[in-house]
This record gives structure tokens, C-alpha cells and sequence, in this order.
């Protein structure tokens, strides 16, 4: 098995992976990171979300050699329980989640999105998400979440 390089929530990581397993495969089953969740296994439903650069791809659907030598983030790189993310504490204020298991994707779909756009509009938002299911019906929630982070990031 070939030893795979990158960057995982800025820290260097080696693996021992199979150039063909999925990313979601080894981040939740050998480097123990369960915030990406496996929902479809197709690249259609984004409760696998990571951000490569400042895009969000499903991690279900990225074999191991696709990500040697760059820079993955999860939702575990975001923020901590001591320094959340403005998206973080968005959500929790404006009470956007309810099982949390589309959440995490759908964070990481923010971040990309504020990353390449420090001020969307509620459109460029809604764009943005539309990629992530969500069966709990937070949608609207989440999208003042994201502009109520907006507004915080804008202000500081």
C-alpha cells in the first residue's frame, strides 16, 4: 500500500491507503475524523462535504490519489469548542440544525462559498447550499445562519 501525503485541517498527514479508497473512507474509519458523514455514497446529497482549496466536494466520491500534497478541511477545521467559527455560532443562534447529520456538509458548502465570496447575497447563499439535502427542513434557517455569519465576519 503506497503511503498518501496531504494536509488535513492544516496539519501534515501520511496514510497508508490504497490509491483507489475513498477519503471519507479513511477519514472516518483510520484517521477517526467523523464529521464528514456518508449519506448517499454518490456525490449527491453533501453530508460528505470537505473543502479542497476554497471548494466544497463530497469525500465519498475522492479516491485517496486525488488528494496527495493538498489541503483538506473538515468540519473538526473549522473552529473549536472554545473558538467556533462565525459560521459555528450562526448556526447555533439561529437554531439551524435539528438531527445534524446534513450540518457538517453543509457548513463546509458555507465556508467554501465565504471563502471565495466574503459577501454573498441571499441568492448566492441559497446557490451554494443547493447542493446539500437536508430532511429536516432547516434550509431557510441555515441560509440566515450563513448571512448572520455574513454580517459577524463583515463586522470584525
Amino acid at each position: 500500500m503506497p503511503t498518501i501525503r496531504f494536509h488535513l485541517n492544516g496539519a501534515a498527514i501520511a496514510v497508508d491507503a490504497e490509491p483507489d479508497q475513498m477519503l471519507l473512507d479513511v477519514l472516518r474509519g483510520r484517521l477517526g475524523v467523523t464529521g464528514p458523514h456518508f449519506g448517499c455514497g454518490a456525490n449527491e446529497c453533501g453530508a460528505c462535504y470537505v473543502m479542497v482549496g476554497d471548494h466544497a466536494m463530497a469525500s465519498c466520491d475522492m479516491p485517496m490519489w486525488s488528494v496527495a500534497d493538498k489541503g483538506i478541511t473538515t468540519i473538526e477545521g473549522l473552529g473549536t469548542a472554545e473558538q467556533p467559527h462565525p459560521l459555528q455560532r450562526a448556526f447555533i443562534a439561529e437554531q439551524a440544525m435539528q438531527c445534524g447529520y446534513c450540518v457538517s456538509g453543509i457548513m463546509i458548502s458555507a465556508a467554501a462559498l465565504l471563502k471565495r465570496n466574503p459577501s454573498p447575497t441571499e441568492t448566492e447563499v441559497r446557490a451554494a447550499l443547493d447542493r446539500n439535502l437536508c430532511r429536516c427542513g432547516s434550509h431557510n434557517r441555515m441560509v440566515r445562519a450563513v448571512l448572520r455569519a455574513v454580517s459577524e465576519m463583515a463586522a470584525s
